[in-house]
């Protein structure tokens, strides 16, 4: 009897993080599953790492030249043997009952594709929870990353995206894109008249980057994939997509403006002081709240300034695809 889900999981250069989520692997209520390890090029491998679970795990260890996260993804698709192939990110952790949410939502309401919703551990460092309120909450995002509250419809993001193995080969897998290549995948699924749902209890817990340098790097090229993606997808660019692009005019404006008359910083003034009240008590830790602000104002002008840098490339200059911060993708 063949298994039910595959776990795909790219790697590149992070072999304590996947000890962490492996072993939360082990630790799943329901066990009907196999893990694919593809590492990606890296310099320091993994694959001690998965031996050292291979009599708790049904799990395989493929290596191969460095192409990128889709790619990666794409090369363990190919080998999975499960039915559902589920796609994490390395710098994840699973609740033990992660895979009993996603087979009681499968159970209730049958569909073609997923995603799930993500978290910040009690563990994590007081900046990684900042970064994941900047990446999580509806005054940053608009909630399209899994909130309660949305702007938009739900897309998969690849740090926690499942979809039926027959439908993802006949997709092609990810497309070459090594930035908005998991919103290319869900917006082509969604064209193809697939079925796709938020499992809003399948959520997992995201380290995401660990500085605010880093974390600028990937959303600026968040930003410029936007437009790629518009233009690859017409008619997906929604209001939600424009407004860290408004933001950060809007606080360039707003700082010049302050100079001559100093109350035209109250509103950045307001915004600040909602999100550090909001954040703190999501949190209970005014540390977060404080690094939450400087998160926030990263998060837009980060995903504003690579849209708007993207939209004067492609639209005014005509130019092709483009990327920024290549060398740095995986860290």
């Amino acid at each position: 009897m063949s298994l039910k889900y595959s776990f795909i999981i790219p790697v590149y250069n992070r072999p304590d993080e996947v000890a962490e989520l492996l072993e939360s692997l082990t630790l799943q209520r329901l066990q009907d599953f196999e893990v694919v390890i593809v590492e990606d090029g890296s310099s320091i491998p993994c694959k001690a790492v998965c031996d050292s679970f291979t009599e708790k795990l049904t799990i395989r260890y493929f290596a191969k030249e460095n192409g990128g996260p889709g790619p990666a993804r794409n090369y363990g698709a190919e080998r999975a043997e499960g039915q559902w192939l589920i796609i994490l990110d390395s710098d994840v952790v699973l609740p033990p009952d992660y895979l009993s949410a996603v087979e009681q939502e499968l159970r209730s309401n049958p569909c073609d594709a997923f995603g799930g919703p993500d978290r910040a551990h009690p563990s994590f460092t007081p900046i990684q929870k900042a970064i994941n309120y900047a990446m999580t909450s509806f005054f940053t995002t608009g909630g399209i990353r899994g909130g309660k509250k949305k702007m938009d419809k739900f897309y998969p993001r690849s740090f926690n995206l499942g979809v039926r193995a027959d439908a993802y080969r006949a997709l092609g897998g990810f497309s070459p894109m090594r930035f908005g290549e998991d919103i290319d995948l869900s917006t082509r699924i969604f064209k193809a008249g697939y079925r796709c749902r938020l499992f809003p209890d399948a959520w997992v817990w995201h380290k995401r980057r660990t500085d605010f340098r880093k974390f600028f790097k990937q959303v600026h090229n968040s930003g410029i994939a936007r437009i790629h993606l518009t233009l690859r997808h017409p008619g997906t660019l929604k209001l939600v997509h424009l407004l860290p692009a408004a933001f950060t005019i809007g606080c360039v404006c707003l700082l010049l403006g302050g100079l001559i008359c100093w109350w035209l910083w109250l509103p950045l003034l307001a915004y600040a002081l909602l999100v550090f009240v909001d954040a703190t008590l999501k949190e209970r830790s005014l540390k977060v709240g404080l690094l939450a602000i400087l998160a926030s104002f990263v998060q837009l002008i980060g995903y504003g300034t690579g849209f708007l840098r993207a939209a004067w490339r492609r639209y005014v200059l005509h130019s092709g695809e483009f990327e920024a911060f290549t060398e740095n993708f995986y860290q």
